[in-house]
């Protein structure tokens, strides 16, 4: 499967380094070994994580480079997709966010055995976090994959994001009414709506999109809102 990735990488214009082929088989065990007892993906064997987790993952690539940058995956789950940007790009100063200590910790656990550093593993909410002086508007990039509906989602992450940076939202093909629906939201929160990519995982007929989202300005200081606001009452 290392085989798979190499195959099609050249398609994102992207040069693994040495180390990234024995990372995600490392990355794959561990999380099989895990999956048993955690339920962490609904996805597994090595063809469908290696094409609908990795290959997925780093389809970022073909929009962004994120060399020498900070970069915070809101929502981590399992590790997607700051973990594969990581092992990708191995200059990456990730930090990965969850509000589930027992994810946190496979996580953790996940960059032990892997070998990565420079790999922030918090476990916190991040209508919470966002709060923090050392997170709020510091980080060059935000990214989120299949967490919650776009305008929710934007209310979460672009608050960590700096002005200048970027929020990478990975959605499905299917989100034209959601991506329509958080136009307010974005502009609200200090965004610009810069682009919809969409793209087929290599080796499947799996077309996903990823939202670019450019940070044009600070976060008003009222935002994020306590979840249950944001659910109940997202921006319209």
């Amino acid at each position: 499967m290392a085989d798979l990735i190499g195959t099609y990488i050249p398609d994102y214009k992207l040069e693994l380094p040495e180390t990234a082929a024995s990372a995600f088989r490392r990355y794959f065990e561990f999380l099989e070994e895990k999956n048993k007892v955690m339920n962490l993906t609904a996805i597994s064997g090595e063809e469908e994580v290696y094409t609908l987790h990795f290959l997925d993952c780093l389809a970022l690539f073909k929009y962004h480079d994120f060399k020498n940058e900070s970069v915070i995956d809101i929502g981590s789950g399992a590790g997607f997709p700051g973990l594969p940007v990581k092992i990708a790009e191995p200059t990456v100063n990730l930090t990965m966010l969850d509000a589930q200590q027992k994810r946190i910790n496979f996580l953790s656990e996940t960059c032990d055995n892997i070998g990565l550093t420079g790999v922030n593993c918090i476990h916190a909410r991040a209508e919470e976090a966002a709060f923090e002086k050392e997170m709020r508007g510091k980080f060059d990039c935000a990214v989120s994959r299949a967490v919650a509906r776009l305008n929710v989602l934007c209310e979460l992450c672009m608050p960590f994001v700096k002005t200048g940076g970027y929020f990478f939202a990975m959605k499905s093909v299917d989100s034209d009414e959601e991506i329509n629906e958080a136009k307010k939201a974005i502009t609200t929160l200090g965004g610009e709506l810069e682009a919809c990519h969409d793209y087929t995982i290599p080796g499947t007929d799996v077309t996903h999109r990823v939202v670019v989202i450019k940070k044009v300005k600070e976060t008003p200081s009222g935002y994020p809102r306590r979840f249950s606001k944001i659910s109940k009452s997202p921006i319209k």
